[in-house]
């Protein structure tokens, strides 16, 4: 039904369509349970998000799967959304400063937020934009594979990948890659659906299936299940790690902000 939709409405009328439910909904659940600092709207309650698969209960995987009170009704930020941008705005000078920012397949929220900023030099995009015809990214976007990124080393302070290289087969060339474009001195916000009780990532390069993926990941686009080596992985990409448990240091106000209170920020240095 969304293909349908997205082939029969222009992309620009998608985009005034979306614009105008996302003000009725900021509207319709207007109170003052929940704030989300991204669009600095107030609500009675946040909405749930993410898909319900048993996977995602078995391995009890932090930052995935269905969520209560996770979406901004307003600005559609996750809580996984408001969770990076805490760390940037409360924990890290990088909003006052000259900063040049990669951000891998860039969240909507987060992306109309730092793209406006005219301190930081914003590049963004993801693989297969050219072809990509949805409304969740801008048409512009640029085709970035993060196993080949396109960039001289040492390019930027600052890299965003929330969520991503659990799509990508090959994932510890695609964290090689993210550590040579990073500036030494830089940090990287390298965010996965993390599974704490997991000793070893659980994964089968020859599943291509989407099916078998559902079943066996939690989701069809899911190549794997990070468990406690995902540390390790970074680490011999060259990365020196930092775990931060973000809703451990004020959680009244994470509470108001709905960010997840188990999933911790994965803070990769270079």
């Amino acid at each position: 039904m969304k293909k349908i939709i997205q082939a029969i409405i222009p992309f620009w009328l998608g985009v005034k369509l979306r614009g105008a439910w996302q003000k009725f909904l900021g509207w319709f659940y207007k109170g003052n349970n929940y704030y989300c600092p991204l669009c600095q709207h107030s609500f009675r309650k946040m909405l749930p998000a993410g898909i319900k698969n048993e996977i995602f209960e078995k391995y009890h995987i932090i930052g995935g799967g269905y969520r209560l009170n996770a979406l901004c009704p307003r600005c559609y930020s996750t809580d996984r959304d408001r969770l990076v941008f805490s760390y940037l705005k409360d924990f890290t000078h990088f909003l006052e400063n000259q900063n040049k920012l990669l951000h891998i397949a860039p969240e909507g929220a987060l992306r109309a937020y730092l793209s406006n900023s005219l301190k930081i030099n914003y590049i963004s995009g993801f693989k297969g934009a050219d072809a990509f015809k949805g409304y969740y990214y801008q048409q512009h976007e640029r085709h970035l594979d993060i196993t080949h990124l396109p960039f001289e080393n040492e390019s930027f302070d600052v890299i965003i990948c929330n969520h991503v290289l659990e799509h990508v087969s090959e994932d510890k060339t695609g964290m090689k890659e993210l550590y040579r474009v990073l500036k030494q001195g830089g940090f990287a916000i390298l965010q996965v659906p993390y599974a704490p009780e997991l000793k070893h990532t659980i994964e089968d390069p020859s599943i291509q299936d989407p099916k078998l993926r559902l079943r066996k990941f939690g989701q069809k686009d899911h190549v794997r299940i990070y468990g406690q080596d995902y540390i390790n992985r970074l680490q011999e990409s060259g990365f020196s790690v930092e775990l931060i448990y973000l809703y451990q240091k004020n959680p009244t106000y994470y509470d108001k902000i709905a960010i997840n209170a188990e999933e911790p920020l994965f803070i990769a240095r270079k």
